[in-house]
C-alpha cells in the first residue's frame, strides 16, 4: 500500500524556518486526507496540520499563522512550511494518513540556538 518519506529536518534557531517534505507512493495519495504529526522526547504523538485531497487544511492551535502544509499531487508529495519556529517545535515530525497504521522513521527538527 502507501508508503511515506519524511524529509527536510535540522537544527535551525528560534525565529528560523524549514520545509519539510513527505514523499509518497501509490497512485491512491491525490484523494488521501495528509496530516503532519510530531512527537517530542516524553510526550504523545500529536496532529500538527492536514490538508484533504482537495486542499481542505487545519492547523493546531500552537502552530496556527506560522506554518503552513500544502501538497502537489503530481509529484505525491506533501510539504510543512514552518516559520517563526519555536524551540518548544522541537520533535520528530512524521506524515502519515489517518486510516495507515504504519509510521516510518519521521524526520527530526530540532530548534535551539
Amino acid at each position: 500500500q502507501v508508503q511515506f518519506v519524511e524529509s527536510g529536518g535540522g537544527l535551525v534557531q528560534p525565529g528560523g524556518s524549514l520545509r519539510l517534505s513527505c514523499a509518497a507512493s501509490g497512485n491512491i495519495f491525490s484523494i488521501l486526507v495528509m496530516g503532519w504529526y510530531r512527537q517530542a522526547p516524553g510526550k504523545q504523538r500529536e496532529l500538527v496540520a492536514s490538508i484533504t485531497g482537495s486542499g481542505r487544511t487545519n492547523y493546531a492551535d500552537s502552530v496556527k499563522g506560522r506554518f503552513t502544509i500544502s501538497r502537489d499531487n503530481a509529484k505525491n508529495t506533501v510539504y510543512l512550511q514552518m516559520n517563526s519556529l519555536k524551540p518548544e517545535d522541537t520533535a520528530v515530525y512524521y506524515c502519515n494518513t489517518p486510516s495507515n497504521p504504519r509510521w516510518g522513521q519521521g524526520t527530526q527538527v530540532t530548534v535551539s540556538s
